[in-house]
């Protein structure tokens, strides 16, 4: 902004305000005005109409007494010219120049700020307080739109909750609950896997020995029942045979059927048996026994 032989430049995005004999004159926009300061016209100084940006700190406690700093961002821009009459716009810079100058509403805006957040934050506890940051920046914007602020030629464009910073020692604590709760967390899941696996495992193994008893079952009956046929065969065919000789054969050919595909395919060097008549005799009256109960029960 310059001034030479009553010429003035207005710079953009800023008004000036005149002057004239002391006393509030004019409000003058961007470009370029003639200020005749010989008739007692003087350029006084100069209204950013810009977007300002302030940044506020404040050291607070939360309802669960945990000290924390709350980062705050506050956008505001002067009010003068957003009017449609040139008289309104003149008495809003006059209000923003005299009466609320900028250095004055930045320290007007940092109160407000400050007392909102410790009134909002001592409320909640933190994990709250870190949940509501954007509620609580509406409560600020909120605020500050009120007197005296609005009254005095600006505007409050947003305000935003940078952050919510707990004491050293707190984040130390909480990421070792956190990291706590994580494991505690993993230890619970791991033993519900190993838990339901055990069970699928429990199932699967009872519902297979259910089936292999099923099947154990129907080996053995259909055994009994092809010997008990041949049996009945033998002894039509062959007269003055009774089922007795026909099993006592039998038993004694399987003997020896076994004996030879032990000898012949077995990859042990040795194999303890018992062996003689005595020991056939025994396995001839088992089976025969098992094919008497199974006769008895199909009658």
């Amino acid at each position: 902004m310059g001034q030479a032989l009553g010429c003035v430049q207005v710079q953009e995005s800023n008004v000036a305000i005149v002057e004239k004999c002391g006393k509030f004159k004019d409000v003058l926009e961007p470009g370029y005005h003639c200020v005749p300061w010989c008739l007692g016209y003087n350029l006084v100084g100069k209204i950013p109409l810009g977007l300002q940006l302030l940044e506020v700190r404040c050291e607070t406690k939360t309802e669960d007494n945990v000290f924390v700093t709350v980062f705050a961002s506050v956008q505001y821009r002067s009010s003068v010219l957003k009017e449609k009459e040139r008289e309104e716009d003149k008495k809003k810079a006059k209000k923003a120049f005299y009466d609320l100058p900028l250095t004055s509403a930045k320290a007007q805006i940092r109160a407000c700020v400050l007392d909102v957040i410790r009134d909002r934050v001592t409320k909640k506890d933190l994990k709250t307080a870190f949940n509501e940051m954007e509620e609580i920046a509406g409560d600020v914007t909120k605020k500050l739109n009120q007197p005296p602020i609005s009254d005095n030629g600006y505007e409050i464009v947003q305000t935003l909750i940078l952050d919510i910073d707990p004491d050293v020692k707190v984040k130390a604590a909480m990421n070792d609950k956190f990291a706590a709760d994580i494991k505690n967390k993993e230890t619970i899941e791991r033993a519900d896997a190993e838990k339901t696996l055990q069970i699928k495992r429990a199932e699967g193994e009872a519902e297979s020995k259910k089936k292999s008893g099923l099947g154990i079952a129907k080996q053995r009956k259909a055994i009994i029942d092809g010997l008990n046929e041949s049996v009945h065969a033998f002894t039509e065919r062959v007269s003055g045979t009774t089922g007795k000789d026909v099993m006592d054969m039998e038993l004694a050919t399987q003997y020896f059927d076994t004996m030879k595909e032990m000898g012949t395919s077995s990859k042990a060097s040795h194999v303890f048996i018992m062996h003689g008549p005595d020991a056939v005799k025994d396995i001839a009256t088992e089976l025969r026994d098992s094919i008497i109960e199974g006769d008895t029960c199909k009658k």
